[in-house]
């Protein structure tokens, strides 16, 4: 048997991320199963709303981020530093940011490789689940004070109903 001590860094990251997306997962399924989908979803989108205060807030603690956040170089750092703590390094490599032009970070998740996707197509309710992984990006940059667009503007699993799932942020900064 295997001790702490022996235990990689990043298979401890992975076991506690994993944790982490399956609470969500289950908690997401069984609201759904005892409230309907759409109130599943309407929650959802308030906890992740109310969450990604906290997370933050964290997340700029712990980058050492001491500054606004002002140029497309600032967002995709944090986007991506962020996003490598919070989420399991097998679930993150997953995920492809490319700078598009001058204000734009083009997103894309691997074909069906979303957690999300996959939890829901799992639990039979891809039907109607409206994503919450990019909203919650979308939450960060607002609890940030960046002003931004997203494009296409983000409701039901796009890779459900178009069979991918990439986009765009478009960051509309001052200058």
């Amino acid at each position: 048997m295997r001790t702490l001590k022996s235990i990689k860094k990043e298979e401890i990251r992975d076991l506690l991320g994993k944790g982490w997306l399956t609470h969500d997962g289950v908690w997401f399924y069984q609201t759904a199963k005892e409230f309907g989908i759409d109130k599943a979803n309407e929650l959802n989108r308030a906890a992740i709303k109310s969450m990604s205060v906290f997370e933050v807030e964290r997340l700029i603690r712990i980058l050492g981020v001491e500054q606004s956040v002002e140029s497309l170089d600032e967002v995709k750092k944090l986007m991506l530093n962020g996003m490598e703590i919070t989420l399991p390094g097998s679930v993150f490599s997953r995920f492809h940011v490319t700078v598009n032009s001058k204000n734009v970070l083009q997103w894309e998740w691997e074909n069906k490789e979303c957690f999300a996707y996959k939890g829901m197509e799992r639990m039979g309710l891809l039907d109607g689940y409206e994503c919450g992984v990019i909203y919650r990006i979308e939450c960060w940059f607002e609890n940030l004070g960046i002003k931004f667009n997203t494009h296409p503007t983000i409701g039901k699993c796009m890779m459900h109903e178009k069979g991918y799932c990439r986009g765009a942020f478009e960051f509309l900064f001052n200058g």
